[in-house]
């Protein structure tokens, strides 16, 4: 009965005594063995056969699923026990492509596991209306919350009250129509601030039906990216409404884009084509930028320069202040951009506030010759009085031509005289005039001796009633400055007149000297000082000399230094004072007019 029951079994079975040796096999072991005895049927079995034998008749029960291992082929085995024979039936199937699809089936699993426990994107399912079935672990690193808190839940109670209707309608109709949806949205954290996301989401639907039964969804927190396309968006507004040009560079002199106010200073339309620098910058310009700029932007971040724009219309050129900034995008490359920052209303101030300066100096002048005034009389009367007296003793020689032989002579004599008093009158009214010149300054390259002696001349006859010596020590050859003469000539003049009335003020009525000195020191600069014998200034009024209307005179108007100051600021000198152990030393510090071959090392 069990051998006519085993012949009709499909699969390999084998009828094994108490021993585990063969007695019997069916036709499909037969087939298996292919013609081998039936003693190599245990090539087949599990090797611990005799044990697994010995417990299944022992125990009376059947022994299923025993895995053993035969040429690359996995076979699952039964032992069927058959006790009043003491026998047992052992029934097999071959199970390679099933374990193998189990075992890859379970590494699928592990991995899913091991990637949803770690990955830093939210997984989560939800039900067809929003509901949490499950979620990640990563739940807690992104919205501060557990997937135990959030099983159960709303998703749409996270989210934010201005993106909710439109992203639920958006949202059920895609994943109703098309089985997938991908939106950006803002999610409330746990701790209560929001959270930009970006959700992928894909419906699972029900085999028959086609109903979404259920919703699988990848979310990744954005709000960095964001933030920087936000922050991107407002620094494209800002460079678009900037009222400087801004101007996109790269070292080949090319210009990839211009904002607005490039367009406009540049004198093109909105859609004209970027020129190249060539063409806006001087020859000049583009070499300062070859040899220093983009090495010193590469280095520190920035290079400026001021210098003049050349609009493409053939408008004037614009003085501007560049800055050349130096940028390095995510991927490490370099990228140049040209803030050109316009001065014209600069010049125009700068301008406006030379003219009111040279008015003031102007004034200023006036006032100084109005106290030179009886100096200057007298300067002017004694040659005069000369002329007149000359003149009239050659009218008595002319008279008496004829009694006195010598008359000629004379009266040659007296006109040599007159001609020589009259071209000294005509020198200081000349000096006068030159010195109450009014116009726009003019900067030249000045002998400062000369400058020097005719403001000495015109403080002489003041000097002098006063017992005043001006003594001065000047080297017989000086460097050239760069200034305005008449203005340098004031400056000298107020420092002179200056320290006669601090002389004056220490020693009334007594004979005093003053000390004008110049030396050349080094760095290319000049120095000019006048040093008094008067009684010095406190450490309040010395904080205070140089300040607007400051004034430790009964009747001065407290410009004279600050004026003086300012004019040679504007020659790109410095005024300044030394206290002494007695009076003062004011001390003039001028630069040197450059050689071209100084100008050409110094660019």
């Amino acid at each position: 009965m069990l051998v006519s029951l085993l012949s009709l079994d499909p699969q390999p079975s084998v009828v094994l005594d108490a021993h585990g040796l063969p007695l019997t096999a069916n036709p499909a072991m037969t087939r298996l063995l292919a013609d081998q005895p039936l003693d190599q049927v245990r090539r087949w079995m599990p090797s611990n056969l005799e044990e697994l034998v010995r417990a299944c008749l022992e125990q009376g029960r059947a022994i299923e699923q025993v895995e053993a291992q035969c040429n690359q082929h996995v076979w699952l085995w039964t032992l069927i026990p058959v006790p009043e024979q003491h026998c047992v039936v052992v029934r097999g199937r071959e199970a390679s492509a099933e374990l193998l699809a189990g075992r890859e089936a379970a590494k699928a699993r592990r991995l899913y596991r091991l990637i949803t426990e770690n990955t830093t994107d939210l997984i989560s399912r939800h039900t067809p209306d929003g509901r949490f079935l499950d979620a990640s672990p990563a739940s807690w690193t992104l919205l501060g919350y557990w997937p135990e808190q959030l099983r159960g839940s709303r998703a749409q109670r996270l989210f934010h009250s201005h993106d909710m209707a439109q992203v639920l309608r958006q949202a059920g109709d895609a994943l109703e129509l098309d089985g997938y949806h991908t939106m950006t949205y803002r999610i409330r954290h746990h701790a209560g601030h929001y959270l930009w996301f970006e959700t992928a989401s894909r419906a699972i639907r029900e085999t028959y039906t086609g109903a979404v039964v259920e919703v699988v969804s990848v979310s990744r927190d954005i709000t960095a990216r964001i933030q920087a396309e936000e922050n991107k968006r407002r620094l494209a507004e800002v460079v678009e409404v900037n009222p400087d040009p801004v101007l996109f560079i790269d070292p080949a002199g090319g210009v990839s884009y211009l904002n607005p106010a490039a367009r406009r200073i540049l004198g093109l339309g909105a859609r004209g084509q970027a020129p190249r620098l060539a063409e806006v910058l001087s020859q000049h310009d583009l070499e300062q930028l070859q040899s220093k700029g983009w090495s010193s932007a590469e280095e520190h971040g920035l290079w400026s320069s001021e210098t003049r724009l050349q609009p493409l219309n053939g408008d004037m050129s614009v003085p501007v202040s560049l800055l050349l900034l130096a940028h390095r995008s995510t991927s490490g490359e370099r990228y140049f951009s040209l803030v050109a920052r316009d001065m014209r209303e600069r010049e125009l101030r700068e301008a406006q506030q030379r003219h009111h300066q040279d008015e003031m100096a102007h004034t200023a002048r006036l006032v100084t010759l109005g106290e030179l005034a009886s100096g200057i009389a007298h300067e002017i009367n004694q040659p005069l009085a000369a002329v007149m007296n000359y003149a009239n003793a050659s009218q008595r020689y002319l008279q008496n031509l004829e009694h006195m032989p010598d008359a000629a002579s004379r009266v040659a004599q007296g006109l040599e005289r007159i001609t020589l008093h009259a071209n000294h009158a005509s020198q200081v009214i000349k000096r006068l005039r030159g010195f109450l010149r009014k116009g726009r300054r003019t900067l030249q390259a000045l002998d400062v001796s000369e400058v020097i002696r005719q403001a000495v001349n015109l403080c002489a006859w003041e000097a002098r009633e006063r017992l005043v010596t001006i003594e001065q020590h000047l080297p017989p050859i000086l460097p050239l400055v760069y200034a305005d003469r008449v203005l340098l000539e004031q400056v000298l003049l107020n420092l002179l007149r200056n320290a006669i009335d601090a002389n004056c003020e220490q020693q009334p009525g007594q004979p005093s000297s003053i000390s004008l000195s110049v030396q050349t020191v080094s760095a290319g600069w000049l120095n000019v000082s006048v040093q008094d014998q008067g009684p010095g200034v406190t450490a309040e009024q010395l904080e205070l000399l140089f300040t607007p209307f400051y004034t430790s005179k009964a009747d001065g108007l407290g410009l004279g230094l600050s004026m003086s100051r300012s004019i040679i600021e504007g020659f790109g000198g410095e005024l300044n004072v030394e206290p002494q152990s007695q009076g003062l030393r004011m001390c003039c510090s001028l630069p040197l007019m450059m050689t071209t071959q100084q100008q050409e090392e110094s660019h």
